[in-house]
This record gives structure tokens, C-alpha cells and sequence, in this order.
């Protein structure tokens, strides 16, 4: 099994990475967030394990990362916080399971594999397509015809959720509780002044218009003529 291994510690990482091995699995440590944040987002590992409290990037800023990016290997968090609420925040963050040091290496190792022989979770789509638009949600690039396109982090979220109902037509209440997370209608312009961004980049300077607004109903992502 390919399992990778964030911790800052020099003697936990050794006595980890050195157990681990010795049962029989592949191994890649880190010593900080922003380097273990690279290599689980680019090496599909099977499992992972993070300490909470990094350098660079904190554990749990790097588990809603690689949520975020769509991956779904299971992640196991050690941490010398063991309240409820810490335990709380970082299965809320995504994380799967939680250990609390000082740990018994027996303990990880159960763990782990409880945490490898669960069913894998329905993979989401990388590349999503609407004509010649095309998102890599995994690296999070959008280009058309050929064009890359550079978009803020909420046009991002914007024009993913518009691809993922192509051809339907999605309200504003729709969009302010799945981009924006408001459960209830803040009577902003957010919506309209984030889809005229989003408009002057995926639209502009190309044949044809894949953003339209549906009068009275909301907007809709197509590239039916």
C-alpha cells in the first residue's frame, strides 16, 4: 500500500515510516504542510496521514485542500489535541479518522488498515467539458480552444457548479446556496456581478456565447446553438 506521511517531528516520522515498512508498505514522508500538500494532490496515495500542527500549511488547511481537489483517499489526522471539539474539527475538515499522541505504533497500523480496506468513495469527475470549455477540477485549470483562462477561486467554484448542470437551467437561489453557501437570499449583487466576470472571461473574444441568462429564471451553461 502507498501511504504518504506528513510530520514535522524528525523521531515520530522515523518510528512511522520505519514501522510501516517493515510491514510491507511504500512510504513517502514530508516535514512540512506546503511540501506534503504537493505531493498528495500530484502522487495517489492510498492512504494518508497528517499531523495537525504543521509548518507552511497547517493539517487541517491541507485535508479541506485535498478534498477540495476531489481526492478521496482516506486521511488519518495525529494530533496532541484530543478534545472533542478538535477531534470534531477535523472530521468535519474531511478527515476520516483521528489519533491522539502518544500512540501506540500497533494502534496506527490497525488503523490504517481499517482505513484501506473501506470501500473507495465515488470518484467525482476531473475534467468536465461544455463544447470547447474545459475544466480540470484536479489542477484546477480552465481552458477554451486552446485558451487558458485565469479565475479567482469563487468564479472557480462559479463556473464548475454552472458545467456540472449543463444545459439546465440554475436559479440564483441555487447559486448562492452552492457557491456561496448562503442559506438564505442576502439581497446582494454577488451573483450577477460574478457571472459578469465570469462572462467577460469564458465569453468574451469567442464565436459563441456559452453563459446565458434565462429571463425571469435564472442562467444556464450550454453550447446547444
Amino acid at each position: 500500500m502507498k501511504i504518504l506521511l506528513i510530520e514535522d517531528d524528525t523521531d515520530t516520522s522515523r518510528f512511522v515510516t520505519v514501522g510501516l515498512r517493515e510491514h510491507g508498505h511504500i512510504v513517502d514522508a514530508s516535514a512540512d504542510g506546503r511540501d506534503g500538500l504537493f505531493l498528495a494532490l500530484e502522487a495517489g496515495y492510498e492512504v494518508i496521514v497528517i499531523d495537525r500542527m504543521l509548518p507552511q500549511i497547517d493539517g487541517l488547511a491541507i485535508v479541506k485542500a485535498v478534498r477540495a481537489a476531489g481526492i478521496k483517499a482516506p486521511v488519518l489526522i495525529l494530533t496532541t489535541l484530543g478534545g472533542v471539539n478538535d477531534r470534531v474539527e477535523g472530521l468535519e475538515a474531511g478527515a476520516d479518522d483521528y489519533l491522539v499522541k502518544p500512540f501506540a505504533f500497533a494502534e496506527l497500523l490497525a488503523r490504517v488498515n481499517a482505513l484501506a480496506r473501506r470501500p473507495p468513495m465515488a470518484a467525482e469527475e476531473t475534467l468536465l467539458r461544455v463544447g470547447d470549455l474545459e475544466m480540470n477540477r484536479l489542477k484546477r485549470t480552465v481552458i477554451r480552444a486552446g485558451r487558458r483562462i485565469d479565475l479567482q477561486s469563487q468564479e472557480f467554484k462559479l463556473l464548475e457548479f454552472l458545467m456540472r448542470n449543463a444545459g439546465q437551467i440554475v436559479t440564483r437561489t441555487m447559486l448562492l446556496e452552492n457557491v456561496w453557501e448562503f442559506n438564505f437570499d442576502p439581497r446582494t449583487s454577488v451573483v450577477e456581478t460574478h457571472i459578469s466576470r465570469l462572462r467577460a472571461k469564458v465569453d468574451r473574444d469567442f464565436d459563441r456565447e456559452l453563459i446565458r441568462t434565462v429571463r425571469g429564471s435564472g442562467y444556464c451553461l450550454s453550447d446547444a446553438a
